[in-house]
């Protein structure tokens, strides 16, 4: 019989396609979701739609700030798997920065208040964000040891919840794993991510606007890659570790692949935005070795299946 799994943000992009495939693999998953008005429920609760007719998928809509021992005392939980999380790196500055310690941080130290008193719990899998790191000015990839030196409040706000976590972990006795994402991609990707504003603006024959000249680099990482690398985790390893697809290219190399598909769009390109950064690129040496990790899908392969899947439901 596998544990019972509770997972935070559930019904968000990575949350609902790893709620999906724990339920194929056998768990019982509990999942919570305050339904943020970052982007639409129906959208989210579309993302959960075969979960919710599964019998072993409990759907519990709360506010972690909210979060009562009550609410959970009683599930059993082994596993927690922290997704839930305000987004965004430039949205963040200003007045919107509350929203990002409340739920980012406050939150996140909420949920562990009440963990630790469930005595079932085995292990905290954490998601975070290459956000913590800042630049990489090298041109090389990122270990996982490489100096945090996040260039946005939201990689500082990540970089805190990660600290909390190996906090309580230290003083309470579980294990626990940060996992950072470095720049997730394909079917059901949130409407504000770059890839789903290219795809839907192309779809619609609007201008794609680009901030920045495009040679910036990313580690685009495919949405199963990075579930594989979650459910790995759960039974694996020990600390930090970047969940990537090992390589960096240029935005550039990206758009090219869109523009064969939609070959009659246009592009403009703007001045960068703030808190964005010129490359990053995961070493994911370690997590290899220690999870056993090995992306699959390269950019060609995963932009035409986000491509297909969005065609499917341009009434987004």
């Amino acid at each position: 019989m596998q544990a019972n799994v509770l997972i935070t943000g559930c019904c968000g992009f990575i949350g609902s396609s790893l709620t999906d495939r724990l339920l194929a693999n056998g768990y019982t998953v509990y999942g919570i979701d305050c339904f943020n008005d970052n982007y639409s429920k129906s959208i989210k609760l579309e993302n959960i739609k075969s979960a919710l007719s599964n019998s072993k998928f409990t759907l519990l809509e709360k506010d972690l700030n909210q979060l009562e021992l009550d609410d959970i005392s009683k599930l059993n939980i082994k596993y927690v798997i922290h997704l839930a999380a305000q987004p965004g790196v430039r949205d963040s500055w200003g007045p919107e920065f509350v929203k990002y310690v409340k739920n980012n941080i406050d939150a996140t130290q909420r949920l562990l208040e009440i963990i630790i008193r469930c005595p079932s719990l085995k292990r905290f899998i954490n998601g975070s964000s290459s956000s913590v790191y800042g630049d990489n000015n090298s041109d090389k990839p990122i270990p996982i040891n490489f100096p945090t030196n996040p260039l946005s409040p939201y990689g500082v706000t990540k970089l805190t919840a990660e600290k909390l976590v190996k906090a309580y972990a230290m003083n309470y006795g579980f294990e626990y794993v940060n996992l950072r994402f470095f720049t997730v991609y394909g079917p059901r990707q949130r409407p504000d991510m770059a890839f789903s504003k290219f795809i839907k603006k192309a779809m619609a024959g609007e201008t794609l606007i680009i901030f920045g000249d495009g040679t910036q680099k990313r580690d685009f990482t495919f949405i199963e890659d990075i579930v594989e690398g979650i459910v790995l985790s759960m039974n694996q390893g020990s600390g930090d570790y970047n969940l990537g697809r090992g390589k960096s290219i240029q935005l550039r190399e990206a758009l090219a692949i869109i523009q064969d598909y939609f070959p009659n769009i246009k592009i403009q390109f703007e001045n960068p935005q703030r808190g964005d950064v010129k490359s990053t690129w995961a070493d994911i040496s370690n997590s290899t070795l220690d999870l056993g990790y090995s992306p699959k899908v390269d950019i060609q392969e995963g932009l035409i299946r986000q491509i297909e899947w969005m065609k499917e439901r341009i009434s987004y």
